[in-house]
């Protein structure tokens, strides 16, 4: 058994992952930070951006940063549930039915362009991002621990693209936008691609499998004030009064926003959660939680922005440090 991990070693870590994958992934730090969040809190993340900025390289270098096992998994309009979850094929050594596992089985899952296939199929994912198992011909099969499933999906109005219903939204943790780097990042990139012989950008893991699941345990110890605690679930409850909301978030997510914020504390290097992680991390954990009304869709008013105004509302509290 592992020896429990201190918040000091804990942020060391952190820093370690975040430095190793920078040096592939062209973005700004906070972006990778909330990616990170979702794995010290065991959460997914949903990433939604235009083609070509870098959704893919971002959760293989994360997954090499962290030393986990990863997949990738190409969402198409034909792809199966079967074709995520494994199927039972029939070996004709044995004469019986074996188990064949499907990508589902790895640590960090890349659910490349989830939208591209039908409801059905994204539906698959539900019971492996909920309870970290899949069931195949009615067996119930484990999938391994740690377990992150980070999605990327274009944005919706683009053609051939299916809307995720609200219940699998719910299921992610964080959704966050990578965005298109600045002027000097996209230099980088050039100079990248300036030797044809330049392969896709990799790093050196930085943990492993164990060590990851001792750094999932840190978060647990982190200490929420009451009065922290109060903020955090009144800043939740206002997005359901907001008058451009028909739904807001639900009890699971105020759960999830829990969950984050101590992880964000984590990142932060303290052992306890002061209000501005509670701000920090409001957004990728709430904005896609939150069903707009029709007017608000037609007058193109995002959930970050509603998110954001509900902020600006609620009194923050003043907490001894």
């Amino acid at each position: 058994m592992m020896t429990a991990v201190s918040v000091a070693e804990a942020t060391d870590w952190c820093d370690d992952v975040l430095d190793s994958v920078e040096e592939a992934v062209i973005t700004d730090r906070e972006f990778l930070e909330h990616v990170l969040t979702a794995v010290l809190g065991r959460g997914h993340v949903l990433l939604e951006d235009v083609p070509g900025t870098g959704k893919t390289l971002t959760a293989l270098t994360m997954a090499e940063a962290l030393g986990l096992e990863f997949s990738r998994i190409q969402f198409t309009p034909d792809l199966l549930p079967s074709d995520i979850t494994g199927s039972h094929v029939f070996n004709e050594g044995t004469g019986e039915f074996e188990f064949t596992p499907g990508p589902i089985f790895a640590n960090v899952v890349l659910a490349d362009e989830i939208n591209r296939a039908p409801p059905k199929t994204q539906a698959a994912l539900l019971e492996a991002m909920d309870e970290g198992q899949v069931t195949v011909d009615g067996t119930t099969r484990a999938l391994p621990d740690p377990f992150l499933v980070i999605a990327t999906q274009n944005p919706v109005e683009q053609e051939g693209t299916f809307e995720l219903p609200e219940a699998q939204r719910d299921r992610f943790m964080i959704k966050s936008a990578i965005g298109y780097p600045d002027a000097s990042g996209e230099l980088a990139l050039l100079e990248r691609r300036s030797n044809r012989e330049t392969k896709l950008p990799s790093v050196e893991s930085v943990l492993d499998e164990h060590r990851v699941r001792g750094l999932q345990q840190v978060p647990e110890g982190v200490a929420v004030d009451d009065d922290v605690r109060e903020y955090l679930v009144e800043v939740a409850r206002a997005t359901r009064r907001d008058e451009r909301v028909d739904i807001g978030v639900s009890p699971r997510g105020i759960q999830r926003y829990f969950e984050a914020a101590r992880a964000r504390a984590v990142i932060d290097g303290r052992e306890y959660v002061v209000p501005d992680d509670i701000k920090r991390i409001a957004v990728p954990v709430m904005q896609h939680r939150l069903v707009r009304t029709t007017d608000a869709r037609i007058d193109g008013v995002s959930g970050a922005r509603i998110v954001q105004d509900v902020l600006d509302r609620i009194d923050v509290p003043a907490v001894d440090v």
